[in-house]
């Protein structure tokens, strides 16, 4: 990892004059830490040190002699409490959102591996997005698994039509490098992932309503897991100060059999308050329903943020899982990489101070 970023920051030195002839190359990043405080219910309360979804990423954009304007991005996750260490599958680069792409009158096109569609209609609601109470810890659990950055994927955005009003819908084509065969030798058939969203924002409303569905073989998915759903995320601000957020999500596994839980509910309530221009106080109380026995957790989360300038922020949280005989779930477990298992049967608590600086 060391000697990639190194010959990166050769290369990007040597290159980028060169480039900004042709292109518009910004370099970007994100330093994201928290000093946490975890307590599992049973055995586990211990401080610690967390980076949280921390990132360098380069971005382009060249206008063309057609009208049209080329872009593209490499962006690379960066963990500034323990140091860089490659994923699972080995890869040291280019982890986070990496795509090409043309836009133009008709919308825009890209194609690379980045959040879906249904991942990003999340955002009306994101309040805690990358901190302590993420409702990632909710909507992201075992076989459930959406919110996800996939693979060979194609995405199409239409223009802005109706005031606010966007359409946007994605196709992953497989996981890897290649499709996997069966034992027969023969490609793999139902390795598609398939995203379809609506988002509307203007003025204080911020609306998103998106649908996925994830064939048998398909990106992160395991022992034929065939599963959909459907998320609906919206919030208003009723003042300049007050922003009112609500969600829900419904999913679903195709085969019961294959699971312990079939189905799943995600519900809840979000708000942040301006007390000053620079400081906000937010919340936010969620429901994870499972159409099983003692299976159901509650999300809860309390927090204040202070920006000492635009591009700099610090905040403390304060969050809870609440959990059913028969669930773990933790408030940290997504975007973090402080972390440990939660304990059946047993209610979770965290404590987070952050300190973020975007560049």
């Amino acid at each position: 990892m060391k000697k990639t970023l190194c010959a990166l920051a050769v290369g990007a030195t040597l290159f980028t004059p060169a480039l900004a002839m042709a292109a518009d190359v910004k370099v970007y990043g994100r330093a994201h830490v928290s000093l946490d405080y975890l307590d599992d219910g049973k055995d586990y309360n211990e401080v610690g040190l967390s980076s949280n979804s921390s990132r360098l990423g380069f971005k382009a954009e060249q206008k063309l002699e057609n009208g049209m304007t080329v872009f593209g991005q490499v962006e690379q996750e960066i963990n500034f409490a323990s140091g860089a260490k490659a994923d699972e599958d080995g890869v040291d680069f280019a982890t986070r959102d990496t795509f090409v792409g043309l836009k133009g009158n008709y919308g825009q096109v890209k194609v690379g591996r980045f959040d879906s569609p249904f991942k990003a209609a999340r955002g009306p609601v994101n309040f805690f997005g990358d901190q302590m109470g993420d409702i990632r810890n909710l909507t992201r659990v075992g076989d459930h698994k959406f919110d996800e950055r996939n693979d060979n994927t194609i995405e199409y955005k239409s223009p802005k039509f109706g005031g606010g009003f966007q359409v946007a819908t994605g196709l992953s084509m497989h996981k890897g490098t290649a499709i996997v065969k069966e034992t027969n030798g023969e490609a793999r058939k139902d390795n598609k992932a398939y995203d379809l969203a609506l988002t509307y924002k203007e003025g204080p409303v911020d609306f998103a309503v998106a649908y996925e569905n994830y064939e048998d073989n398909s990106a992160n998915t395991s022992d034929k897991k065939a599963r959909d759903a459907f998320r609906l995320a919206g919030a208003y601000k009723l003042t300049e100060a007050l922003n009112l957020g609500a969600f829900y999500q419904f999913s679903q596994i195709d085969d019961e059999k294959l699971t312990k839980e079939p189905e799943v509910q995600v519900f809840g309530v979000a708000a942040d308050y301006k007390v000053t221009p620079k400081t906000t106080v937010r919340g936010q109380v969620f429901q994870r329903d499972v159409d099983a026995d003692e299976r159901n957790s509650t999300l809860l989360a309390v927090g204040v943020e202070h920006r000492l300038d635009k591009a700099v922020r610090v905040y403390a949280n304060l969050a809870s899982v609440l959990n059913d005989k028969n669930t773990s779930l933790t408030p940290w477990k997504e975007g973090r990489s402080h972390s440990v298992s939660g304990q059946p049967d047993e209610d979770s608590l965290g404590l987070s101070l952050g300190f973020r600086y975007d560049f």
